[in-house]
C-alpha cells in the first residue's frame, strides 16, 4: 500500500503572512495589531535575534506570561533559524533551571518578576539573560529579516513535557510539524479570517501554542489571556466577539457554573476540549450552556502534538469517545501481539505520520522508548510515537480510551510526573519515603495525593514539607493531601505498594 501523499509544507514564520494586512491578528493590552502591523514585528524581532544569537539552531528560551513576547517568538525565532524553548511561567526557579541547563539555551528572555526568582547557578553560565521589555525595545530598531526558506525537517521549537518518572523532558518539534498542525486544526476546526480566538491556556504547551497558530493559519485574531477567575474568560468573550475557545475539563466545570448571558454565550461559535475527558454530565452541561457552539473533543500527546477528534454532530450520541484521527495523522490500535487490534480489542494507540516529532532533545534511551519504526499495518510508515494510551475501535472506528499503561497524573490539563514531586519530598530531609499518585478528582480530573514516612529524628515535619513544596513546586504539582504514614505498604517483591495505595486512596 503507498503512503499517503506529502501536503505542501512551509517555514513556520510564514504563517504571519497568510492574513489581510489591514485585518486584526493580535489584541495586545496596549492595542491591536493587524496583520500588517504582526509581519514588521515578527521580521524585526527575528532581525535581533539573528543579530544577538548568530548561529544558527542555537535554542532561544522564553520564560514570560502571554503577551507580544510569547506570542511572536515562536515566528521569530524560527526565521531567524533559532529554536524555541519556552518555560511555562507556572515554573518555579528549579525546574526553570533543567529546561535551561538540558536544552542548552544561549538567551533567556523573561519577565522582571520570574527572572528575580532564578538563584545562583539557575541559569548556565553561557546562556544571557534579558528582561522580556528591553529585549522588545531592542528589536523595535532591528534591521527586519525576510521570510525564512527553512527546511521542513529542520528543528523549530523544544517543548517540555513531564512522563511519569525523572525530570521533565524536550520533544523536539520540526517546521513541518508546527505547520502541519496548524493547518489540521484550521481544517477541521473550520477556522476563517472572522474568527478571534481566545488564548487562555498557556504557550508552553502545544495545545495552547496551538490556539496561535492554527488561528493564524486562517488568518483569524488572537486575544492571549492570563485569566485570574474564570468570570475574566466570560469578560472577554463578551468585549472581543471571541468565537473559539480553547480549555481543559476543570476549566469547563468551572465556566458551566457562572451565569453567562445568553448574548455572550451566542458569540462562541466552537469550543475544542484536550488535557482529559469530558464526563457525560460535562458535556450536557456544555451543550445546555452553549447550544449554538460547536463542541469538539480531542485527544493528543506531546510527542506527536493531536492525535483525534470527535466530530461535533456525533457528540450528543457518543459523549464518551475520543473520534476518530485528524488530518495528517493515523492512528493505529497495536495489541501485545504487535499487530492491529480487531473491533472492540483493547490496545495501544501508536500515532504514524507527519505530525510525530523528532524524539527527546539529547536523550537517544528515552526517545527509543516511545519513538519506534511504524507498525507493519501503517500506510504512512517511518517512526511512530508509541502513546502508552490503552485504546479500543469500535465497529464504526469510533476510538474510546481505556486506561494509562504508566503513572503519570494529568491534573487540571497538567502532565505531572510522580517521580519529580517525591524528589522534592525527599530533597526537603523530612522525609524518608514518599510516593505521588493521582486519585480521580470531579475537579482536577486527577489531584496529587503525596504519601510519605517521616524521616527518622525529623520533628515538625507536617507544617514544614508543604511550605518547602510549596516553594520548590509549581502550585499544579502541589498535593491536595499530604497522608503521613509511621510505614509503608510493601508489595510481595519488596518494593512499595503503590497499587495498593492507590486502591486504598481511591476507594
Amino acid at each position: 500500500m503507498s503512503a499517503p501523499a506529502q501536503p505542501t509544507i512551509r517555514p513556520l514564520d510564514h504563517l504571519a503572512l497568510r492574513g489581510a494586512e489591514q485585518a486584526s491578528a493580535l489584541v495586545l493590552r496596549d492595542g491591536p495589531l493587524n496583520y500588517k502591523d504582526l509581519r514588521d514585528r515578527v521580521a524585526r524581532l527575528a532581525g535581533w535575534l539573528e543579530s544577538r544569537v548568530p548561529t544558527k539552531g542555537e535554542r532561544i528560551a522564553s520564560w514570560a506570561a502571554k503577551g507580544e513576547l510569547t506570542c511572536l517568538l515562536p515566528l521569530a525565532a524560527a526565521r531567524a533559524g533559532l529554536v524555541h524553548v519556552p518555560i511555562n511561567p507556572l515554573l518555579k526557579h528549579a525546574q526553570a533551571r533543567h529546561i535551561l541547563a538540558d536544552s542548552g539555551a544561549r538567551l533567556l528572555i523573561g519577565t522582571s518578576a520570574r527572572l528575580a526568582g532564578l538563584q545562583p547557578g539557575d541559569v548556565p553560565a553561557d546562556c544571557a539573560v534579558l528582561g522580556e521589555d528591553e529585549a522588545l525595545d531592542l528589536a523595535k530598531s532591528a534591521v527586519p529579516m525576510p521570510p525564512s526558506e527553512a527546511d521542513p525537517d529542520d528543528l523549530a521549537a523544544i517543548l517540555y513535557t513531564s512522563g511519569s518518572t525523572g525530570k521533565p523532558k524536550g520533544v523536539m518539534l520540526s517546521h513541518a510539524n508546527m505547520w502541519l498542525g496548524a493547518q489540521s486544526v484550521a481544517g477541521y476546526l473550520g477556522l476563517a479570517q472572522d474568527d478571534v480566538t481566545l488564548a487562555v491556556l498557556p504557550l508552553s504547551f502545544d495545545y495552547g501554542q496551538n490556539q496561535l497558530l492554527s488561528t493564524w493559519f486562517a488568518g483569524g485574531c488572537v486575544v492571549p489571556l492570563d485569566y485570574l477567575t474564570p468570570r475574566d474568560v466570560v469578560k472577554m468573550v463578551e468585549r472581543h466577539g471571541v468565537t473559539t475557545l480553547a480549555a481543559v475539563p476543570p476549566l469547563w466545570v468551572q465556566l458551566t457554573e457562572l451565569d453567562w448571558p445568553a448574548e455572550t454565550a451566542a458569540k462562541l461559535r466552537r469550543l475544542t476540549n484536550s488535557g482529559g475527558a469530558l464526563t457525560v454530565d460535562l458535556v450536557g452541561r456544555l451543550r445546555a450552556l452553549f447550544p449554538a457552539a460547536r463542541l469538539f473533543p480531542m485527544y493528543g500527546l506531546t510527542e506527536a502534538f493531536r492525535s483525534t477528534y470527535l466530530d461535533p454532530a456525533l457528540v450528543d450520541r457518543h459523549p464518551t469517545s475520543m473520534g476518530k484521527a485528524i488530518p495528517h495523522a493515523e492512528i493505529l490500535i497495536i495489541g501485545d501481539d504487535g499487530a492491529v487490534t480487531a473491533d472492540g480489542e483493547e490496545g495501544e494507540l501508536v500515532h504514524c505520520g507527519p505530525l510525530v516529532a523528532q524524539g527527546y532533545w539529547q536523550d537517544a534511551e528515552r526517545t527509543a522508548e516511545r519513538f519506534k519504526p511504524a507498525p507493519a499495518g501503517s500506510r504512512c510508515g517511518g517512526m511512530a510515537v508509541w502513546s502508552g494510551d490503552r485504546v479500543r475501535r469500535a465497529a464504526d472506528g469510533l476510538l474510546y480510551f481505556a486506561g494509562r499503561r504508566d503513572a503519570m497524573i494529568k491534573s487540571a490539563g497538567n502532565r505531572i510526573s510522580p517521580q519529580e514531586i517525591e524528589e522534592a519530598a525527599l530533597a526537603s530531609g523530612l522525609v524518608a519515603e514518599a510516593v505521588a499518585l493521582g486519585i480521580p478528582d470531579e475537579r482536577l480530573g486527577h489531584a496529587v495525593h503525596l504519601i510519605v514516612r517521616a524521616a527518622p529524628g525529623a520533628s515538625g515535619v507536617e507544617a514544614e514539607l508543604p511550605r518547602i513544596l510549596l516553594k520548590e513546586l509549581p502550585n499544579f504539582m502541589q498535593p491536595k493531601v499530604i497522608h503521613w504514614r509511621t510505614a509503608m505498604p510493601i508489595s510481595p517483591n519488596g518494593k512499595i505498594d503503590r497499587p495498593g495505595l492507590y486502591q486504598e486512596l481511591a476507594a
